[in-house]
């Protein structure tokens, strides 16, 4: 939209600035009004429905933070460039809190207003637009998890049922692929969704730390215990505590949390009592806690005690659809929060970002989109903005997650039937990393429980 058919509503209770102001706008090419209260603006927004409103803080009657509030209830809602004499920090960030956009003090530099007032309409028509193209790639949100894929649709129905189970859940996917979104929609769906919920890594804190952070200390337990310490178990209590990476705790740790999970309660370190708990307990993983297990890493009595609800997040890569739906969200986002042009992915990026593996997930392509909107300078993002690993892996012939065959399956007089092609590229895949099998199933798109399933079928044709 351009400047001439830009409205903007000034509201001033001082009549020779707000006359100004008005003469300002109008000389730039901008149809302006002048409104002494909120109130009377109010009145008119309706019939004027204004892109912008340009309004002082100190209002007679409802005051500017109030005018704001109203206007974030439209949709879709004006852009709105705050003014006042009083120029505190505190009363700017107040003022942007309740939804402007900018905020300006007394007395104006009409210069640096009027560039003020050009970038917030060009905002506005960027949010605008990306909302539009937003409606395009629609679908459901749940409870932050974005997707439309049969596989995503059924997640969030295992996800209801197990919320209301109330036993312990375990978590596992791949990195990136949004377990703690997961475990926050358990516990919104869950009965306890009033109650806490708090997270922690357990790679993320020394493992000396751990239980002092789990089960609280009493002062003195130790060296640098000053003061008493609840821990997360009792700070959840009611509530649903996430524990992130449990393949990386500690195996006396593992006991423990055993005991608290099977008796309620947790005796905090250096203390003499119990204390009653009434915890969920949601773990994630990336790793195979039964491989864990087998090596003698990870309990076998607690991962039965966790594996009793357990829920898998596919990966980026078997969700069909969700990877352009996803694609384009982040990019509309980026582009409109860093005012950038893009606005689409052109087919050669779309066909590039299919063939990669995206073993990153959903964090991979987030990030890629953030690069590739800082990059693109025009309207559409094509192979050229992407990061290079996905240039160069998903077009070079052979590549991993390319999807190409390499010459060397076909050798031969006689061209091999499809299921042993499928079996000769196994095992290509296979030496290509060494025969890690998790990496081998992720190239090749598939969950592990498929592969060792053509493994065995396999052997038994041999």
């Amino acid at each position: 939209m351009n400047a001439q058919a830009s409205r903007i509503m000034v509201v001033e209770d001082d009549a020779a600035l707000a006359e100004l102001l008005v003469e300002e706008l109008e000389a730039e090419g901008y149809l302006a009004s002048a409104f002494g209260s909120a109130e009377e603006a109010l009145e008119q927004i309706d019939a004027l429905a204004p892109e912008l409103v340009v309004s002082d803080l100190q209002l007679p009657g409802a005051d500017g933070l109030a005018l704001v509030e109203h206007l974030r209830s439209r949709e879709p809602p004006p852009g709105v460039l705050m003014i006042s004499a009083f120029g505190t920090v505190d009363r700017a960030v107040a003022a942007l809190k309740a939804g402007a956009d900018n905020f300006l003090t007394k007395p104006l530099d009409m210069d640096h207003f009027l560039l003020s007032v050009k970038r917030l309409l060009e905002y506005r028509r960027l949010y605008r637009q990306a909302r539009e193209i937003e409606k395009t790639y629609d679908a459901p949100s749940f409870h932050g998890i974005e997707g439309r894929s049969p596989v995503m649709l059924g997640l969030f129905e295992r996800i209801r049922k197990i919320a209301g189970a109330g036993g312990p859940v375990l978590i596992s996917g791949e990195s990136g692929t949004g377990k703690d979104l997961v475990a926050r929609a358990i516990h919104a769906e869950s009965e306890r969704s009033d109650q806490p919920f708090l997270a922690v890594n357990c790679a993320g804190i020394p493992a000396d730390l751990l239980e002092s952070e789990f089960f609280g200390h009493a002062a003195g337990a130790f060296s640098g215990a000053e003061q008493a310490r609840t821990g997360l178990f009792r700070q959840a209590d009611g509530g649903t505590l996430f524990l992130d990476e449990i393949g990386e705790m500690p195996l006396a740790l593992q006991a423990k949390l055993l005991r608290a999970l099977q008796d309620g309660r947790v005796r905090p370190v250096g203390a003499d009592r119990e204390y009653q708990v009434d915890v969920r307990l949601v773990a994630a993983t990336n790793v195979d806690l039964l491989e864990k297990v087998t090596a003698g890493e990870f309990r076998e009595d607690l991962y039965f005690r966790l594996e009793a609800f357990q829920l898998t997040v596919p990966p980026l890569r078997e969700r069909g659809e969700d990877l352009e739906l996803l694609a384009m969200r982040f990019l509309l986002r980026f582009a409109v929060a860093r005012q950038r042009p893009a606005r689409s992915l052109s087919e050669q990026a779309l066909r590039r970002m299919r063939a990669y593996a995206w073993r990153g997930n959903v964090r991979e392509l987030r990030n890629a989109m953030e690069r590739a909107v800082t990059f693109c300078d025009r309207a559409e993002v094509g192979p050229e903005h992407l990061p290079e690993r996905i240039r160069t892996e998903s077009g070079r012939p052979g590549a991993e997650g390319s999807g190409a065959i390499p010459p060397a399956l076909l050798e031969g007089d006689v061209l091999p039937t499809l299921n042993e092609l499928r079996q000769r590229y196994i095992h290509h895949v296979l030496e290509r990393v060494d025969g890690n099998k998790r990496r081998a199933a992720a190239l090749l798109g598939v969950g592990r429980r498929t592969l060792y399933r053509w493994l065995d079928e396999q052997g038994a044709d041999s």
